[in-house]
């Protein structure tokens, strides 16, 4: 039997030796990353694509060696060139995207679980961690659904997956009947390519001029004579507005007509961590399933989606059986069957980030960071309002704002927001409106101050400047 080279087998993560290998490697990826941002210097590298490949070409070659480099130079190397090349999301001039800094308490938890390297497979790949997930998905399933018969969520890799699902148990409880789906135009990309990637019919998109899911339109289109099964999408924080549907007056519509009902909350649903802002989610527990998220304003490593349902027994139609993994006298011996949790088979636990984060800031600690940035999402609109060079699209709903440099056209509008890309002075996203074009700064930042969004507001405005 051949012998591993030199030292290779004192590098496992795992077992009782595991934790003193691991030490000092964390050491050097910590001072490595520190380095890294000292060396970007602000929220993004600057430059371009093109500087940044040249730069992790550099840094990267040989990428494959015949002989290792050993892994403290390996790490140093490459983690350095990664924070460098990196979006900060940290960094308060970083707002483009639902794209937030995750909590050191989470990040500290997935360095557990990548060392265990639990997969949610089978139980006796992860007896703990199968535990913990059911418990923590019921958890967070009852604060979406506190009247459900028996509230339950699955783990997905976010809301492209939790949208998918939803629209797979719609047409699962079709029975095979075809399913009609309506959304508004202002509902997720991922809904119109779930339908295609399931085979269901493309969906029926009704305008949204206002940025909301009109249920008068919604209405007039269900009153139109279908045999077919409906499925109805709602949207609670639009990504291009953070706006949220009229959900109470959707869910009527939908059961005047028998219709079922998606809610994608990946973005807005952990407003119901506040003990104000939860309000705005009114109607969210009538959904038959909700997509929700908290890498967006949960503060979590990606990924940590969930599709929650008020009724696990939504979920049967997931079964799957694979005798190496869930053999029937194993489940009838009481070996928990996890093959029905997910579209996935290997699965890491990501559950595990969410579960710690939760013991460690409890629902009303998370719910101060939503608040203070969806305050500050309102402070920079007014700061917008207040400055006769800009103009804003509309009050902030969760924490984004759209806004421009006031009259600028679309062109002018995207070209600004290039150049500071280019200058890696600020990271800005864009969205398209019936106005035109907008900068959008998408506030996830929960340590951002008032100074910050000064000074985001100066770079912009530096730039506009002839």
């Amino acid at each position: 039997m051949p012998v591993p080279a030199s030292g290779t087998a004192r590098l496992l993560a795992g077992g009782q030796s595991g934790p003193g290998v691991l030490r000092p490697m964390v050491d050097t990826v910590l001072d490595a990353l520190a380095h890294g941002a000292a060396d970007r210097g602000g929220p993004l590298p600057a430059g371009g694509p093109a500087a940044v490949a040249q730069r992790i070409r550099g840094a990267a070659r040989p990428l494959i060696p015949d002989e290792g480099e050993g892994p403290h130079h390996a790490l140093r190397s490459l983690v350095r060139a990664l924070a460098h090349g990196a979006a900060e999301p940290a960094d308060p001039r970083c707002t483009a995207h639902l794209h937030c800094p995750p909590l050191a308490v989470a990040t500290a938890a997935d360095l557990a679980v990548s060392a265990l390297n639990p997969s949610l497979d089978s139980w006796d790949q992860a007896p703990a961690a199968c535990a913990l997930e059911a418990l923590t998905c019921r958890a967070l399933a009852e604060l979406v659904h506190p009247h459900g018969p028996d509230p339950d969520a699955l783990v997905t890799t976010g809301g492209t997956e939790s949208n998918q699902l939803g629209l797979l148990l719609a047409r699962e409880a079709a029975q095979g009947a075809p399913l009609r789906i309506v959304r508004g135009a202002n509902a997720h990309h991922s809904v119109q390519r779930a339908a295609w990637l399931l085979g269901l019919p493309e969906p029926h998109t009704l305008p949204t001029p206002g940025g909301v899911l009109d249920p008068v339109a919604l209405h007039t289109a269900l009153d139109r004579p279908s045999d077919a099964p409906t499925l109805v999408i709602a949207t609670a924080g639009t990504t291009d507005t953070g706006a949220i549907d009229p959900l109470p007056d959707i869910a009527d519509v939908c059961d005047h007509h028998a219709a079922t009902l998606h809610i994608d909350a990946a973005y807005g649903a952990p407003l119901l961590f506040s003990d104000t802002l939860h309000k705005r989610l009114h109607g969210l527990d009538r959904a038959h399933t909700v997509a929700l998220d908290l890498h967006k304003l949960g503060w979590q490593p990606v990924a940590a989606g969930l599709l929650a349902v008020p009724d696990g027994a939504a979920f049967t139609a997931l079964a799957h059986h694979a005798d190496y993994l869930n053999a029937d006298d194993d489940t009838e011996a009481g070996l928990p069957d996890l093959l029905g949790r997910s579209l996935r088979t290997t699965r890491r636990p990501d559950i595990f980030k969410i579960a710690v984060t939760l013991r460690a800031l409890g629902r009303r600690g998370l719910g101060e960071l939503v608040e203070h940035v969806c305050a500050a999402a309102q402070h920079l609109a007014d700061l917008i309002e207040d400055h006769p060079g800009f103009e804003l699209h509309a009050r902030p709903t969760i924490s984004t704002v759209l806004f421009r440099p006031t009259g600028a056209p679309p062109a002018t509008v995207a070209a600004l927001r290039r150049r500071l890309l280019h200058h890696g002075a600020a990271v800005l996203g864009r969205a398209a409106t019936p106005e035109g074009l907008w900068l959008k700064a998408t506030v996830l930042n929960p340590h951002i101050q008032p100074d910050d969004l000064r000074g985001l507001l100066e770079l912009v405005e530096g730039d506009t400047t002839p």
